[in-house]
C-alpha cells in the first residue's frame, strides 16, 4: 500500500502566480520556505530553510491570488509529484506538492499581525487540489479549517529569509 501526503506550514517566498488552462481551469504557482531550527552536538543552533514549489488549483487558487501576497503564512496539506522534461539537452526533474488544501494564516508582512479574518480563512480552505487530467474533483469538498486545525493561528517566524 502507498501513501503520499504532505503537510506544510511556512511563508511565500514570492506573491501567487496565477494562469488558467484553455478549460478555464485556475492553476497557481506558489514558493513556500519552511523553516526548522535544532542544536547540532556541539551546542550551536542551526537553521535550515526548506523551499517547496507548490500548485494549486481551481477557486483555491483565485483566493490564493487574491488574499495571498510574499511573506503570508499558509498551512498546505497535499500530495508530492514528480515532475521530468527535458531542456537544451538536459535532463531535468523537480519534487513539488500539488495542495489538497490551503489554509491562509493570519498575520505577514503589511497585516500586523492580526489579519485572515474568519471569511478570509473559509475562502482559503479547499479540496480542489488534485490532478485534474486523471479526476474530477470531490464532489463533497472538506469543511473549511478552524482556526485551532493544525495550530493555525499561532505561527509566525521572524527568521524567514525575505
Amino acid at each position: 500500500m502507498d501513501f503520499n501526503k504532505v503537510i506544510l506550514m511556512g511563508r511565500l517566498t514570492r506573491d501567487v502566480e496565477l494562469r488558467y488552462l484553455s478549460s478555464g481551469m485556475a492553476v497557481a504557482d506558489l514558493g513556500v520556505a519552511a523553516n526548522h531550527k535544532y542544536r547540532r552536538g556541539d551546542g550551536e543552533m542551526v537553521e535550515e530553510t526548506c523551499f517547496v514549489d507548490v500548485t494549486v488549483w481551481g477557486k483555491s487558487a483565485e483566493n490564493s491570488n487574491q488574499y495571498l501576497s510574499k511573506g503570508r503564512g499558509v498551512l498546505i496539506e497535499g500530495r508530492l509529484k514528480y515532475e521530468s522534461w527535458e531542456s537544451d539537452g538536459q535532463k531535468r526533474n523537480k519534487l513539488k506538492v500539488i495542495a489538497d488544501r490551503i489554509q491562509f494564516l493570519p498575520g505577514g508582512r503589511g497585516e500586523g499581525g492580526g489579519g485572515g479574518g474568519q471569511q478570509q480563512q473559509q475562502q482559503g480552505v479547499s479540496d480542489y487540489g488534485r490532478d485534474h487530467s486523471s479526476s474530477p474533483p470531490p464532489t463533497n469538498p472538506a469543511p473549511p479549517a478552524q482556526q485551532g486545525d493544525y495550530g493555525g493561528g499561532a505561527y509566525h517566524d521572524d527568521n524567514v529569509p525575505f
